[in-house]
């Protein structure tokens, strides 16, 4: 094998572990996770299977994994006799008589079921479903007879309201309707709950103008002789896969739907539904936060205090899966009362917002393993479309400052091509001549490399050291929700959606056509036409990939192709300037 087949075999390797690198992220964490599951099973009792109670706790302040034979979804704590609950009080309540509880921010809009004090629903006004209906609102939260997507929280352990033998508690409120007053930058809702033995639970949802996280405040007031213990529990219940209208479509890379922890061992673990179905997961950070997420959206539950809590993720009896956290055990005295809080988030992957709220949360914009090329990149990218505010015209200039940044890479690629291309003649001359001998023809072009001072390899190795910036610009732009429905020009009103017309990919295909041309001829006949169906197999791939993907690739081959054309010109005139 000749020095230039080597070069020309090696680059075309490194293709082909980028594909395979690609293959493997949306197989495994970006493949369809959808599963059969009796959504109308769930639906005709929603709140059957709220958490096993916090599994019982051997001492303050720690807590230890509860039973999956708990009768409820209540965290069940060790140690801790958990009645079965009567289904009939259960179906008794608002989950079947829908008097839901409405809340209405700038941001956020939600409906909060008095049996429990779930959250049954959060829309996003901000978000809507697509330009084509401006006034629908994004559904991120629901519970529907065909798909159950809900927060919930409480009171589990000795005493704890949600724990009780009658069943979750059905709490009282003083308006059916909430809302955000035009100069108000804070709304509570307040819900109370007095039981058989006077203890009171009220539990509050702090929501504050613009923003998607909702503090949710628990307050236990004991009047009883003797002392309470309660275990402040938060989980999150989902079906899996997408609910209707919002599946992955086409032949592009589907987002990660599933749970995700922050740990001890790993800032960020994705703990996906697959993993659930074999076993239950579980694990004790001091701190933390645990998550469901999807494309460009997430519903996030963050512990207020820094105490160890107990983060576990199960399957359910309905085929739901649940994340929760059970934080230790709080000791109300008699005749006192005590609070405890926590997070809620439900809303976009900002990560501002998200490192804000907790550490590392913001990694739940997962760029995969090249994040550390990839965080730097976004942030550049924020800061142009701060400045022009066009984020399509900010891909433009960052593909443009890429270019400029790897110059002097790309330059020495183009460099080796143009002298391949200069040569092309005498090295076909000589495939004639030695077609029968290769190891001749391997000597002759060795020497001809030598004489012209070409390195085969040149052409190729800089290109492989781009495609590390190249990849994680991609995730860069697949994952950052500020492209969700963003515009560009003229036709092209969301570049996180296909272009209508598929102007950008084929042109696209036609500039990778083009650069082409500009390359020397492979001396492989097999390679070459390999080589020319390339355009059309990236043509065809991209027709389904969102536009501002494409607009990427397709302003990196315009640019690619002036230089190598500027490169090749300069190489060739000073050639002809020498004769």
């Amino acid at each position: 094998m000749n020095p230039s087949e080597i070069g020309r075999y090696a680059l075309l390797a490194g293709l082909l572990v980028v594909g395979y690198l690609l293959v493997l992220a949306w197989n495994d964490d970006y493949g369809d996770p959808a599963r059969g599951v009796d959504a109308r099973a769930v639906a005709a009792d929603p709140l059957s299977d709220v958490p096993p109670a916090p599994a019982s706790v051997t001492g303050t302040g720690s807590t230890d994994p509860g039973s999956d034979t708990a009768p409820a979804d209540v965290p069940a704590v060790r140690d801790l006799e958990v009645p079965s609950r009567d289904a009939g009080a259960e179906r008794s309540g608002d989950a079947v008589d829908g008097t839901l509880v409405r809340v209405h921010t700038d941001v956020l809009n939600l409906w909060i079921d008095r049996r429990g004090g779930d959250i049954v629903k959060a829309t996003l006004p901000t978000y809507p479903v697509s330009l084509d209906t401006p006034d629908v609102p994004f559904t991120l939260l629901d519970r529907t007879p065909d798909f159950v997507y809900v927060a919930q929280s409480g009171l589990a352990g000795p005493d704890g309201a949600d724990a009780a033998p009658q069943g979750r508690p059905r709490y009282e409120v003083d308006a059916d309707l909430f809302e955000l007053a035009p100069d108000a930058d804070t709304l509570v809702v307040p819900l109370r709950h007095t039981d058989d033995r006077g203890v009171t639970t009220v539990k509050r949802f702090v929501l504050r103008r613009g923003d998607h996280a909702v503090r949710m405040e628990l307050e236990v007031r004991n009047p009883t002789s003797e002392a309470l213990q309660v275990n402040l529990y938060g989980q999150i219940k989902r079906s899996p896969g997408m609910p209707p209208g919002q599946e992955s479509s086409g032949l592009g890379p589907r987002p990660y739907v599933g749970a995700a922890f922050t740990t001890a061992e790993s800032r960020y673990e994705k703990v996906d539904f697959d993993d659930l179905d074999d076993e239950p997961w579980q694990t004790r950070v001091e701190g933390g936060w645990l998550a469901m997420l999807q494309h460009y959206f997430l519903a996030a539950w963050i512990p207020v205090t820094e105490a160890e809590h107990l983060y576990r993720g199960r399957r359910g009896g309905d085929g739901t899966y649940l994340v929760e956290f059970v934080g230790p055990t709080l000791t109300v005295p008699a005749g006192e009362e005590r609070q405890l809080a926590a997070q809620f988030y439900a809303g976009p992957k900002d990560q501002d917002r998200l490192e804000a709220l907790a550490p590392n949360l913001s990694l739940t914009v997962d760029y995969g393993f090249l994040w550390w090329i990839a965080v730097p990149l976004f942030k550049l990218l924020d800061l142009l479309h701060a400045l022009v505010r066009n984020w399509g015209v900010a891909i433009v200039l960052l593909t443009l400052l890429i270019k400029l940044a790897l110059y002097p890479l790309s330059a020495a690629s183009y460099r080796s091509m143009a002298n391949m291309r200069k040569v092309a003649p005498e090295m076909k001359r000589l495939q004639e001549r030695y077609a029968d001998d290769r190891q001749k023809l391997s000597q002759e072009m060795m020497n001809l490399y030598k004489k012209e001072r070409i390195n085969p390899l040149g052409g190729c190795l800089p290109m492989l050291l781009q495609m590390p910036v190249f990849l994680a610009l991609y995730w860069v732009l697949y994952e950052s929700v500020e492209l969700r429905q963003a515009d560009f020009l003229l036709w092209i009103d969301d570049l996180s959606a296909l272009d209508p017309y598929f102007v950008l990919p084929l042109l696209m295909g036609a500039t990778m056509y083009f650069q082409q041309t500009l390359n020397p001829p492979p001396p492989d006949p097999t390679q070459a036409r390999v080589l020319k169906l390339m355009p059309v197999m990236f043509t065809g791939l991209f027709l389904f990939f969102p536009a501002g993907l494409v607009l990427y690739w397709l302003t990196n081959n315009v640019l690619s192709i002036a230089q190598q054309w500027w490169i090749t010109r300069q190489i060739e005139g000073a050639s002809a300037a020498a004769k």
